[in-house]
């Protein structure tokens, strides 16, 4: 060991010139690794780049093997080859996706086929064998190289090299990479974590991931595994944004309400798919969040639906629901009328409970018949602000809806307790959609409280449409985009299934008739349901009666069927379905086509 008086002697000596410094090794310092470590360590950083130099010295050392005595097996090289490539343009769509991947392994096969024959016949070495396999092999080199999924595929497995020291650094030591793949948005990775880590923790170095990994803020997802093991997670990484653009509306993707709506695509292409059978919903999110786009994603699917009568609220002169009233059976766009709607939808739910409780059943089964009731309000904060009574039918409605499939959609910019009326219809909505927020605080207030802190970050989307969901089956944090539909689409399609809209079933209609919001019409009606026509005690209640005024002033020829919808605000759909019903029941007669009257001219029917 050098004292430190002899250390100092040696410093001076160097200064002046009379010796060369010694280089000193302590504890951390290690010799210089061998030139062959460090050439392999090299090649093998690099030995997808190298990788096309096995197939050629495969194919060389084939060729001085068949050259060398074999030459009898030159035939069926040349023949496997060609086999091979046909099988990988025909069937080699599961390892090779698209057809040019398909198309250059065949070439290649092919090419190397040729190759060995030439070679095997001529000789390995024989002027100009050597030099086409040069250029063929530099030549069929360059795909390769140029490849996308290849080159990100190197990228992600030199960034997963260096995974022990990020891990360190953000604070998840100990964890480890098992698996890796690359897609075409992206790459994603599963991870085991250490003893006494938990998806909490990755959760939580979501930005020290970011910036270890070197990706833009807001491209890391983490999720739980399918096996949903507690010390295991899918670390997700986008290389581009999968909703950068509008994704246009491809039409309904239901045609019944037990069937599970698409609202659009996640960030993996697979659909966001939302079940609404007795379920209540709330979608909140600041302005211009993509609230409206949604509501027209859901009409458009309940459009489509033939056990779904369709009420609605928008107390903005129907501003939002306006372009739908073709396919709404009930439209308020006044306090008073959304006040007399809900009342009206409270008097069907308890009708509707009474016939359960007599059949000895729970649950109301949708069908075409005895349709469901969804009532869809745009800014529900409105309706507490200039309708507050009409917040207890709603409430009353969001806690006995569900069995008898009455069932309330609300949204709202940001559904506090005030603006949700101080009931318990917050409470009470299943589904939970969050558009973009401006206060981080409101993704708790739309989702529920601690989503938050567990990751559900909707105040980092960044484009109107993206939006988080919170139902039974989405638990996680995932990403989607609804679609989207142009006024023009919206109007096609209103208009398209505005005359297949069903009406509703014989004992909301009853409900209905003996009920005007405020309670009982008539008290002494009696509990005798109507027919299917509508009829009670021989007499028309509701919109029935004015069908059956309107009928009963027709001509000899008719009146026709606008003129009846416009007599009864009805829709299309509900006027025809009832005329079909009078018609069976002998009652009606369609005199031409759209043009009806009563079976006798003065309407004195049976």
């Amino acid at each position: 060991m050098n004292s430190p008086r002899r250390m100092r002697r040696q410093a001076r000596r160097i200064r002046r010139g009379g010796m060369q410094p010694m280089m000193l090794l302590t504890g951390n310092d290690q010799l210089p690794e061998p030139a062959i470590v460090l050439v392999f360590r090299w090649v093998w950083r690099y030995r997808s780049e190298f990788a096309p130099l096995c197939p050629a010295g495969t194919v060389l050392g084939l060729a001085c093997w068949l050259h060398a005595g074999h030459r009898q097996w030159v035939a069926l090289v040349l023949a496997l080859a060609t086999v091979t490539a046909a099988a990988l343009v025909a069937l080699g769509g599961r390892a090779l996706p698209t057809l040019a991947e398909r198309l250059y392994a065949a070439v290649t096969v092919l090419a190397a086929g040729g190759w060995v024959t030439a070679a095997a016949i001529l000789g390995p070495f024989t002027t100009p064998i050597p030099q086409v396999l040069a250029i063929g092999g530099l030549v069929l080199s360059v795909p390769w190289w140029a490849h996308g999924r290849r080159r990100a595929r190197v990228r992600v497995e030199r960034k997963l090299e260096v995974w022990p020291e990020i891990a360190q650094v953000v604070g998840l030591a100990g964890s480890q990479v098992m698996s890796a793949l690359v897609d075409v948005w992206g790459w994603r990775a599963r991870l085991r974590l250490a003893r006494g880590q938990t998806i909490t923790d990755v959760i939580a170095k979501i930005p020290a991931l970011e910036s270890g990994l070197g990706t833009h803020r807001g491209a890391v997802r983490v999720y739980p595994t399918p096996d949903d093991l507690a010390n295991r997670c899918e670390l997700r990484v986008l290389d581009m944004d999968p909703h950068a653009d509008a994704i246009p509306w491809p039409g309904p993707s239901v045609t019944s309400i037990t069937q599970p709506i698409d609202f659009g695509p996640f960030e993996d292409a697979t659909p966001c798919r939302v079940l609404f059978l007795r379920r209540h919903g709330l979608a909140g999110g600041a302005t211009g969040g993509g609230k409206s786009g949604w509501l027209n994603v859901l009409m458009g699917n309940l459009a489509a639906c033939e056990d779904v009568v369709i009420w609605g609220i928008d107390l903005k002169r129907g501003m939002e629901l306006g372009p739908w009233a073709p396919c709404i059976d009930r439209l308020a766009t006044t306090s008073e009328e959304a006040r007399a709607l809900l009342a009206d939808a409270v008097a069907i739910l308890e009708a509707r409970a009474a016939l359960l409780a007599e059949r000895g059943q729970r649950v109301w089964d949708p069908s075409p018949e005895m349709p469901a009731l969804i009532i869809v309000i745009d800014e529900y904060a409105e309706l507490v602000d200039e309708a507050p009574e009409a917040v207890k039918h709603a409430d009353s409605v969001a806690r006995r809806g569900r069995a008898v499939a009455v069932n309330l959609i609300a949204a709202t910019q940001r559904p506090t307790q005030k603006a949700m009326g101080q009931g318990a219809v917050r409470s009470q909505m299943d589904i939970r959609v969050c558009f973009r927020v401006r206060e981080r605080k409101d993704v708790d207030l739309i989702l529920g409280q601690g989503m938050l802190a567990a990751g559900w970050n909707a105040h980092a989307l960044n484009a109107p449409g993206k939006f988080l969901i919170s139902a039974a089956e989405h638990d996680t944090p995932r990403r989607a985009r609804a679609y989207l539909l142009t006024d023009q689409a919206v109007a096609n399609t209103a208009r398209w299934y505005a005359d297949s809209r069903p009406p509703l079933d014989p004992v909301s209609a009853a409900a209905l008739g003996t009920s005007t919001g405020d309670g009982p019409a008539d008290p002494d009606d009696g509990p005798e349901w109507p027919d299917r026509a509508g009829w009670r005690g021989g007499r028309a209640v509701g919109p029935d009666a004015l069908l059956r005024a309107a009928l009963s002033t027709a001509p000899e020829h008719g009146i026709p069927v606008a003129d009846l919808v416009a007599a009864t605000a009805r829709s299309h759909r509900w006027v025809n379905y009832r005329l079909r019903a009078l018609a069976e029941s002998g009652q009606a007669i369609q005199v031409k086509r759209g043009m009806w009257r009563l079976t006798s001219p003065g309407g004195d029917v049976l």
